[in-house]
């Protein structure tokens, strides 16, 4: 859970945005030399995709590791310089987010998240990333969303910022946050590329691949990588009884087929000569110590526990249920997946009193207040109902309570209908119950998980996995990390290999 909001930042942002709507002029296509109207000149994609990646760092913030930017920079500007347009302020930040993802906004601005790069296997493998998404930006695919929305009624930076968000959450994890901006508006069709936009990425990652003495097959091994890590996500699922997920990474967002992987082999075989080394003992020096899973300032989920340094608490899921830690809450939700307990940090201007938040939060039509404590904090209960967005009368039932530092939180039980409720209500209580300040003794299991590189030993990821934090399933996970899931290939050994400490 971030102590900001990036849909609330963002709805500022979408004021002015309705207001860039306009007939449009025609631009030459720096990629195909066609003329093709636009909403979006170059100007205008630079000036937009500036105060769009603003927005994004206040989401995600700037992974805290100068030499990795420095790194990465280095080898986006490569590329960038040997692609069809040189002349844009290339900008490449590494995000700091668990999630396996890359995304771009017009006017030369890209993302990779610290996730993806720890899936990552080589220097290679990362320019391929990075050459697809500079792609859509030098095909200008985002300045062709923007010219598409105009018609949605939506502004140029409501286009190219709501798509961005789409494919950086995966479009499942946006589509909430979406729907509170732009009702009405299709967010998986402002999210997609279409097939032919992310076929000419794709031809263009390869290119200036090339042009930098890459092997363009890296692209091939890019999107196994990624299979990969969805294949693992499914078994992991399956194994503990619950639907495997979706919309989580890169080909969520770019999405993938198995005739699209036949192209990305046959674009890299249209290809012949001697490239350099792929770079892999470069990259794994580079990403030597990189925060592995959730950070300082989003919290750690560390077993059925969550503790957050940072705000200075935590909580514990009952037995069976699972944590689910996002930028906007910490849900604990129960084994069916069909109710659970929702927590909020109560934003400053919503008041300084709890019953000033409720009034300005839950705007209650009737209903009764109990004051007492949880584990030595302030804590009052709203039980009661309200109304609506649509103005329909609904039963709420809520805890605020006051943490560390002068916090407010919002405990909401949430379920799929008044059935699940009634069902989970000695959960969602366990649940409640167990919000608490972050005691001395849990400071130290609050920190992060990092990656590092270390020989391969004869025993194998059987013996890796026995000094790894990562659990019962330690040896698939190493095995993801090292791109030997699901495959015969082993690594050598003394060959590094990446670990989790």
């Amino acid at each position: 859970m971030h102590t900001h909001n990036w849909f609330r930042a963002l709805s500022l942002a979408l004021l002015s945005a309705l207001l860039l709507i306009g007939c449009g002029t025609t631009v030459v296509n720096p990629v195909t030399g066609r003329e093709e109207r636009t909403v979006m000149d170059e100007a205008t994609e630079i000036a937009e995709g500036g105060k769009a990646h603003k927005q994004v760092l206040a989401e995600y913030g700037v992974y805290d590791d100068p030499q990795l930017q420095a790194y990465v920079d280095g080898i986006g500007q490569k590329l960038a310089q040997r692609s069809h347009r040189s002349e844009l302020p290339w900008t490449f930040t590494v995000v700091d987010s668990p999630e396996i993802n890359a995304f771009a906004l017009p006017g030369g601005y890209i993302y990779i998240t610290r996730g993806l790069m720890a899936h990552l296997d080589s220097e290679a493998e990362l320019a391929a990333v990075i050459g697809h998404e500079i792609g859509h930006v030098t095909a200008r695919h985002g300045a062709q969303r923007a010219t598409r929305q105009q018609d949605a009624g939506l502004g140029v930076l409501a286009a190219t910022v709501l798509g961005a968000v789409l494919e950086s959450r995966g479009v499942g994890g946006a589509a909430s946050g979406v729907s509170q901006m732009s009702q009405g508006v299709a967010a998986g069709w402002l999210a997609g590329y279409s097939r032919e936009q992310e076929l000419q990425a794709d031809q263009l990652g390869a290119e200036y691949l090339v042009r930098n003495h890459y092997d363009p097959g890296n692209m091939v091994d890019v999107i196994g990588a990624l299979k990969a890590q969805e294949n693992f996500a499914a078994d992991m699922a399956r194994a503990e009884g619950r639907e495997p997920p979706s919309g989580t990474n890169w080909l969520s967002s770019h999405p993938s087929n198995d005739q699209r992987l036949a192209e990305i082999r046959s674009i890299a075989a249209g290809y012949q000569g001697t490239y350099e080394d792929d770079g892999r003992d470069r990259y794994l020096q580079a990403i030597d110590g990189i925060n592995f899973g959730e950070s300082r300032e989003q919290g750690v989920t560390r077993g059925q526990n969550f503790f957050h340094e940072e705000l200075g608490i935590a909580l514990t899921a009952p037995r069976g249920w699972r944590i689910q830690n996002t930028p906007e809450a910490i849900n604990v939700v129960n084994p069916a997946g069909d109710a659970g307990l929702i927590v909020r940090l109560v934003p400053p201007q919503a008041g300084n009193t709890h019953d000033e938040i409720i009034r300005n939060l839950i705007r209650p039509t009737e209903g009764r207040v109990e004051r007492g404590k949880l584990h030595g904090l302030a804590a009052t209960q709203f039980v009661g109902a309200r109304r609506n967005d649509r103005g329909q009368p609904e039963s709420v039932r809520v805890v605020l309570v006051s943490g560390p530092q002068d916090r407010n939180y919002l405990l909401n039980y949430g379920a799929r209908d008044a059935a699940a409720l009634r069902r989970a209500a000695d959960g969602l209580a366990e649940a409640q119950g167990s919000f608490r300040p972050l005691s001395q003794s849990e400071r130290a299991k609050a920190q992060p998980w990092v990656l590092k590189t270390v020989p391969y030993p004869r025993g194998g990821f059987a013996e890796l996995a026995r000094s790894s934090p990562l659990g019962p399933r330690a040896e698939a996970q190493l095995r993801l990390l090292n791109s030997s899931y699901a495959s015969d290939r082993e690594p050598r050994p003394g060959q590094a290999v990446k670990v989790v400490r």
